[in-house]
């Protein structure tokens, strides 16, 4: 589906159309970021969890990590992407004006353990290290998530940060691509997304997204009723000419399918 911009306002709209657009996308962020934020504590859970018990600075020790992300040095900056992440964690935790860490400096010279840390981190900094672990940890998170590869699972929070940052800056979101698409579960992987396998528009926009959120919120809230006020706002787009779901990636009789039951 190719959508053409033209440099002429569509016939029949109105300045009221814009600006009940822009506040539905307002509300529609704030939607999305109550879902952003209950999966990335769950992540956050999850990952301390599977390194933690093996070395309380699983995150800062090389040996526990992917070697393409602990090992393998950066030519242009000389550096390693774990070198470069935890750079970027030290920052953070030197910003930090959080008690706990002030506590645990005044007590301890050694670094904030990984349970500690992951109160200190971003989505994006989760989402790096997550990607920088072994694939035999990626895979035992996914499989508590009920997801097929773990290559699915890193490109899905990836997904998911491109997404929270869209939101946290306050940008358009409603229509918006996909700068870097999630990858979808082949047909029969995960039947829940199997009415995604071949529409490459709803893979590339918000839809996959939301249908992403969900599904995680299954696991790790059941009783949610996020879905439900999905639909309700959703069902709030401004009737103006032009405009339709569809351009956010939504198939039709997409509130059907068993995914959002």
């Amino acid at each position: 589906m190719v959508t053409v911009i033209a440099d002429v306002f569509v016939p029949g709209v109105e300045f009221s159309h814009v600006v009940d657009l822009y506040v539905f996308d307002k509300k529609l962020r704030l939607l999305m970021l109550d879902a952003i934020e209950r999966v990335e504590v769950a992540l956050r859970v999850a990952i301390a969890s599977r390194l933690g018990p093996r070395d309380p600075w699983a995150h800062l020790n090389p040996a526990e990590l992917h070697g393409n992300f602990a090992k393998k040095v950066n030519p242009r900056t000389g550096r390693t992407r774990h070198a470069e992440w935890c750079g970027r964690l030290a920052q953070a935790i030197a910003r930090s004006n959080e008690e706990f860490v002030a506590h645990y400096r005044r007590a301890y010279t050694s670094p904030l353990p990984i349970w500690m840390a992951i109160e200190v981190w971003d989505f994006g900094t989760l989402s790096q290290l997550l990607a920088g672990l072994k694939h035999v940890d990626q895979a035992a998170i996914s499989a508590a998530y009920g997801i097929a590869r773990p290559e699915l699972l890193t490109s899905w929070v990836r997904a998911i940060n491109f997404t929270r940052n869209l939101c946290a800056h306050h940008s358009r979101l409603w229509n918006r691509p996909i700068v870097d698409m999630p990858k979808s579960p082949k047909s029969g992987e995960i039947p829940l997304f199997d009415h995604l396998a071949v529409d490459r528009h709803a893979q590339s926009r918000l839809y996959f997204i939301a249908a992403l959120l969900r599904f995680f919120l299954m696991k790790v809230y059941p009783t949610t009723r996020w879905h439900e006020r999905l639909k309700a706002h959703l069902a709030t787009l401004p009737a103006a000419p032009g405009i339709s779901l569809r351009q956010a990636g939504f198939p039709a009789a997409w509130d059907q399918n068993a995914l959002w039951a």
